[in-house]
């Protein structure tokens, strides 16, 4: 017969006609809230504890095979930090290789502006050397001209005489 709260009810107004409100009280708060059967025995409590360390020594046994995994996983960590140390390490190297590049570019960068200071320097000197050229060969060619022009000019009295002459034989 299962125990209800209206059964437990009628108990407790039964046991207060006969023991009285306080000692009715006391007799109900010793009784389990529920059946005999929902109370818990030491076997029970014993066999619970039983369960209850099984499952934690199955929990022990799975957190040991995580650390396991965890130190495994740390190894492989340990390795590629390693692999990073010696990737760095060809980094270094490979920053230096490009150091003297870089170095090697500048004195190339120097070498070229040196050629250009010169090249700049010798068009200088050839726009003054064709400067001087056109100078003097228009200086030379206006003297040709006037030269010329004095030939030109003492063959043509030179000529008139001539034809005077041949004209003045002629006639005589």
């Amino acid at each position: 017969m299962a125990i209800s709260e209206e059964s437990r009810h009628h108990l407790y107004q039964r046991l207060e006609q006969v023991l009285g409100p306080k000692e009715a009280t006391v007799l109900m708060e010793h009784l389990p809230p529920v059946g005999w059967a929902d109370v818990a025995t030491k076997r029970d409590l014993d066999a619970l504890e039983t369960r209850v360390d099984m499952r934690f020594d199955r929990i022990d046994d799975r957190f040991a095979r995580i650390d396991d995994r965890f130190a495994r996983i740390d190894e492989q960590f340990g390795r590629i930090d390693e692999q990073f140390g010696r990737i760095d390490e060809q980094f270094g190297r490979i920053d230096e290789q490009f150091g003297r590049i870089d170095e090697q570019f500048g004195r190339i960068d120097e070498r070229f502006t040196e050629v250009d200071r010169r090249l700049d320097t010798l068009d200088v000197q050839m726009r003054s050397g064709f400067a001087e050229v056109n100078r003097r060969f228009d200086e030379t060619f206006r003297e040709f001209r006037s030269l010329l022009v004095s030939v030109m000019s003492v063959m043509a009295v030179l000529f008139a005489a001539m034809m005077g002459a041949v004209v003045a034989a002629i006639k005589i």
